[in-house]
Order: structure tokens, then sequence, then C-alpha cells
């Protein structure tokens, strides 16, 4: 490590800093740096499989993470390997991270800094960039409600800040008033793409004033004005919970990752920035000031090289992941205890409706720690009128309206899990939910497989037809879901199941998608209990009992095939309520099917790709030589569905149903 002086016009200024953090400072910066000089080395060797350098932004992620408390969460990502090491996690447990060992934080499920870690309150990125963002919004508010007066800090490149969950999550802490530092390392590239042609302003921190938001601007290559700056700040912002954008002026000086170099980069810019190198002009900074001699540097450099090398024999030394399908499958979710309670009371007659809004309430009585969070949940009710009443018995905390930002809420809801808090969120109509998608399936469903953060949300799908809503809110999108590991999908029919069920949702620790047909909420009633209850999931309900066919259904479809048996009622059926789709009670389908030899499988949802081609094949693959006739399916035509009423009808299977079930009565 050179000595000398640098010329690069950063000025210094000790303020009322004491040598001992000057020299704390001064380490906990040059430690990322060896390490990762060592990584490229590795990664040379092929010993790691990629790197993505953040060798010349090192006092940013130093100076926030000293600025802040220990119990204080970091969001950081891939260029900020000196918020991990300034929280001082062992070395030997990032290197087993990077080479896919044990000993790592994913079990080898995830590479490079997709991870994190309650124990030392760091929680990693996922590679969309976005969804960290609203996860600290999610962080801040469980602090904010806990009155325990903490700064959430959450870090995005320049490129970051032109996706939606950017300004989705400022939009929402800058409304609800709460304590996150929203860091901008404004790096000059993303991968190859400069900023000039990501944002057409001067400054990112100006992006502040259209969100009401305090913003800064600090050199990010000058720790102590980092340091300073934002410790700063992070004291404010306790006494006065409020968000702070703070945007970073640095640069990358290697590529976006190794394999893409750096050729795009202009000569003259990337040798004027070498000359701001952070590490070099702070040493020499110190070394003007007596605080370093070369005998201490030498010392400084030594021992940390000394504990890299000995951290790497460890991670080297062992052994390879091993693993099996029983391993791998079980921690999909975390394990869900199922209490089962039985209800004591009388039971009243309710609307569908009304037991969705029963069993949500007693939900908020028993976890003093929900919330309830949806676009127009609070005073108005909904536009279902479920949580009317709501905000006079649990408050606005509780229950809160959201900005219209489903992929802001739903990173917020996880942001709740991670700070030990549940949550319910209301999509409008599931059709919205594709503006959430991916903190759903790649965020909510992904976290409890890598590295073990639960995700204890319900999403709430007022979902389906027969409304005349037209192609924007009458879709049933079970299916988008279903398919996706790490998300539990429940679809009840009757008020008795839906609230017994929506307990256990809320109950259950890992992400569940609980779907409410519009068309059931106010024609179908039956007495249900009073009292709190539950139902467990993956355990069908065989409504009626015969020996033709076996009818599997769910949701409003049936409804639709009571009615049919209704008028015809010499067919003798099984009929199967599967209730949840995931998990799925494939015992009471095969058991069923193994006694009439005939199956079919009705959804309302159109037939290719849908639930209903699966339980066919696990028929087939299960039950085959049982059958007498093949199995059907009846779904939706292939179209979006339409407004008109006449449409409508043609679009949904119900007339169809028919003619099909006959067909194989007769088979």
């Amino acid at each position: 490590m050179k000595t000398s002086k640098i010329t690069s016009g950063m000025q210094f200024s000790k303020s009322s800093l004491k040598q001992k953090t000057l020299l704390k400072l001064y380490k906990n910066m040059l430690k990322p740096r060896l390490v990762e000089e060592k990584m490229l080395v590795l990664l040379r060797q092929g010993k790691i499989s990629k790197w993505f350098s953040g060798i010349g932004q090192e006092a940013i992620a130093v100076g926030v993470t000293m600025a802040l408390k220990e119990d204080e969460y970091i969001l950081p990502m891939h260029r900020n390997l000196g918020v991990f090491t300034t929280r001082e996690i062992p070395l030997y447990r990032l290197f087993a991270q990077w080479q896919g060992k044990a000993s790592g934080f994913t079990k080898g499920r995830d590479r490079s800094f997709h991870f994190g870690t309650q124990q030392y309150k760091i929680v990693g990125m996922i590679s969309h960039l976005g969804p960290q963002l609203g996860v600290a919004d999610g962080i801040a508010l469980a602090s904010k409600l806990k009155r325990e007066n903490q700064v959430t800090a959450v870090f995005t490149g320049e490129g970051g800040t032109s996706e939606g969950d950017f300004h989705e999550a400022l939009n929402i802490a800058s409304v609800w008033k709460l304590p996150v530092l929203f860091c901008i390392e404004n790096n000059g590239y993303g991968l190859s793409t400069p900023t000039s042609e990501q944002y057409n302003c001067k400054n990112l921190a100006d992006r502040g004033l259209g969100y009401g938001m305090e913003s800064h601007i600090i050199d990010g290559n000058n720790i102590i004005a980092v340091y300073t700056k934002v410790k700063k700040l992070a004291k404010s912002i306790r006494q006065n919970p409020r968000p702070v954008l703070v945007e970073f002026k640095t640069f990358r000086m290697r590529g976006h990752e190794e394999a893409s170099g750096t050729k795009y980069v202009p000569k003259e810019l990337l040798e004027a920035w070498s000359q701001k190198d952070p590490i070099k002009n702070f040493e020499s900074f110190l070394l003007e000031e007596g605080i370093l001699n070369d005998e201490k540097i030498s010392e400084v450099v030594s021992n940390i090289i000394t504990e890299i090398n000995e951290h790497l024999e460890v991670a080297f030394n062992e052994n390879k992941i091993n693993s099996n399908e029983t391993k791998e499958l079980n921690d999909v979710f975390k394990l869900f205890e199922y209490e089962g309670i039985e209800y004591e009371s009388s039971a009243k007659e309710l609307r569908f409706v009304d037991a969705v809004s029963e069993g949500l309430k007693q939900s908020m009585e028993r976890y003093s720690g929900l919330v309830i969070m949806g676009q127009d949940v609070a005073k108005y009710g909904g536009v279902f009128k479920i949580t009317q009443g709501f905000v006079e018995q649990f408050g606005k905390d509780r229950v809160r309206n959201t900005p219209i930002c489903e992929s802001g809420i739903v990173e917020t809801a996880m942001g709740l899990s991670i700070a030990e808090m549940k949550s319910v969120v209301e999509m409008q109509f599931a059709d919205f939910v594709s503006s959430g998608f991916n903190p759903i399936v790649n965020y909510l469903a992904k976290s409890y497989y890598r590295w073990g953060q639960h995700a204890d949300v319900v999403i709430r799908m007022p979902c389906g037809g027969g409304v005349g809503a037209g192609p924007f809110h009458s879709q049933t999108n079970e299916a988008w879901f279903t398919k996706t590991p790490g998300l539990k999908v429940v679809y009840p029919a009757f008020p008795f199941d839906v609230k017994g069920l929506l307990n256990t949702a809320i109950n259950d620790p890992n992400p569940v998608l609980f779907f409410e047909h519009k068309a059931l909420y106010r024609s179908i009633r039956q007495y249900v209990p009073v009292d709190y209850y539950t139902l467990p999931f993956g355990k069908a309900n065989l409504i009626k009992e015969g020996s033709d066919i076996t009818i599997i259904s769910y949701g409003a479809a049936v409804h639709w095939v009571l009615s049919f048996l209704k008028e015809h009622p010499k067919i003798s059926v099984d009929l199967i309520d599967l209730r949840t789709l995931h998990p799925l009670d494939t015992e009471t389908i095969y058991k069923s099917v193994k006694k009439t030899g005939k199956a079919i499988i009705l959804q309302e949802d159109s037939l290719f790709g849908g639930i209903a081609s699966d339980i066919s094949a696990l028929i087939m693959e299960n039950c085959f030589e049982y059958l007498d006739a093949p199995v059907k399916r009846v779904a939706s035509l292939e179209t979006p569905i339409p407004f008109a009423s006449n449409l409508e009808s043609q679009y949904l299977p119900i007339q169809r149903f028919e003619t099909v079930l006959n067909a194989l009565l007769e088979y």
C-alpha cells in the first residue's frame, strides 16, 4: 500500500472524531479492499464463480454501517462488502457462502450477497434490485409501530433508481413518515449504461423534492464526510422519524462484474477517479496527521491478510455441501405446526363476505402485531366493505390505507415479517396482483428456502367472474402461484371454510395467496361458528358421496356443480371441494377416483396450464389401473374474460361442464 500523498482535491477534516475512530474507519475500509483483491485472484483461478467489485466505493458501505447502531437493519447490494465486514461477520462464513458451502448463509442455494442474516441485522438483495427498497419500508414501519426509534438503511445504485420499486418505496416512506435512509450509490454506470442514459436530471437527490423528502449529496469517496453526515442524519431520524434520501457520488473502478470489463469507460475518466481512491487518500491524510506511519500500515495490512488466509483455509477445507431431496423439499416452507382450534359456541348465519370480515377481526384481536394493508381498507372499509369499522376498533396504525403501489406494499409486508410482525395485504382485485408479481414470486416465495427467512404474509385475492366486470376485474389467476414453490394457495367456496382457513393462513408463518370469489361474497350464506376456529390446509371437503363419478372443483365452480346436481338427483357422485390448491389433498382425490373409476375436474380459470391439468396428470400417474374412462378437464375459454353478460356466459364453463359430464357418464 503506497503512502505518498495523492492530489485529488479531496479534503478531510477530523472534526471532533477521535483518533481511535479514525483508525477504525481506515481499518474497516482496508479490510474489504484486501478481501476483494484476494477474491479477484481466486476468481481467475476458478475457485469462486462470480464477483461484483466494490473497489473504490468502500467509504460508503463502511461509513454508513459505522454510523448506524448494531441492532439497526442494513439492506446492502453487491458492492457493499464493507457492510458485512464492518458488522464483523466471520470471513470464513463469507468465503463459504461464495463457494456454496454449508457454513455460508444459504446452504449452497444462492451465491454472492443474495442472503440475509438476522444475527447481524443485514438483509441482502435479490438480482431484481428494487424490492429491497420496499422491504426497508416494512422494517422501518415495524420499528415505528414498536416505538423502537431505529433507522433502517437501504442501498441502491443509480441504475436501480429507474425501477418502479424505487419510486413506490420513496412514496410509501414519505406518506407514512418512515425512518428509512435511502442510500443511492451513484457510481457512474449501470453495467455499461452511463448515467446520461439512466436519468435526465442533474442529481438523483433532486428526486427527493418530488416526494416531499429531505435529501443530501455526499462525496462517497470521503470516509469522514460519509460517516459524520450519516451519523448526524441517523441521530436526527431516530428523534424525528422520517425518510431521508442520500446520493453518494462515487465511481465503479472495475466492471459490473469481472467478466464485463471496463472497455466502455473512457480512459481519462478512470484515471481521474483513480486519483480519488477513498483508501489511498484517507491513508495519506492519516499519515500527514501523524495518526498512521509506515510501520503501523504494514502491521494492519499483515493482520488482515493473515485473517483472510486463515479463514480461507477453513472454507476451502470444508467439505462440499451435502443434501438430499427430502432436505431440499423440507426447506421450501418454514415448519408450521397446525393448531386445530375447535369452536364451542353456537353458530350464526353469515354471508361469505361476513365470514371473511369476522376471520380478519378475530385474528386482529388475537395478534396485536398483525397489520392490514390495502387500498381504501381503512375508513372506507375496502371496496367490498370487509374491513368496515376496523379503524375504529384497531386504529390507523394497524389498518392502513396504502398508496396505489402493489409491488411496494408486498415488499413492505415482507419487511414487517423480517421484523417479526404479521400482515394481511388486500389486493383490491386479484387482477391487480400482476403489479406486485415480482416480490411475491421472487422474494416472498424464495426467502425461506434461500436463507431461512420466512414471509409471514397473507395476500387476499378477491377474484372471479360472473359479475360482468370484464378482463381487468374478473380473473381467477391462481395458476400463476400454484406453479411457484414457496407459496401456499387457498381457495374456499363456503363461509364456514373461509373463516377457518383464513385464520389458519394468518397463523401460518409462510406466504399464503388467499382467493375469495367476488360472486360468492353476498350470494352464499351458511351457519358459521361465532368463536374463533381454524381449519387445516391440504384437507379437501367431500361434499357429496356417490359411486358413478368423481367431480373435483373449488371456488364458485363448486356451486355450479351443486346447482347442476340439484336438477339431476339421480346422478351419484363424489363431489370434492379442494379448498386448498397448495398443499393439495391428493389422498382424498385418489381414494375417490379408485372407487368411482371416473373423474372430471372443473375450474373457472382457462384450461391450459391450470390446476386441473396437474390434477389430471396426477390421477393418470397414480390411479391409471382404476380408471374406466379418460380423465376430463372443463374450464373457461382460452380468451381473456369478457364484459358483456352473454359473452361472459359463453366464456365460463358452466354449460360445457354439463355436456362433458354426461358424455363421461355414458363412456
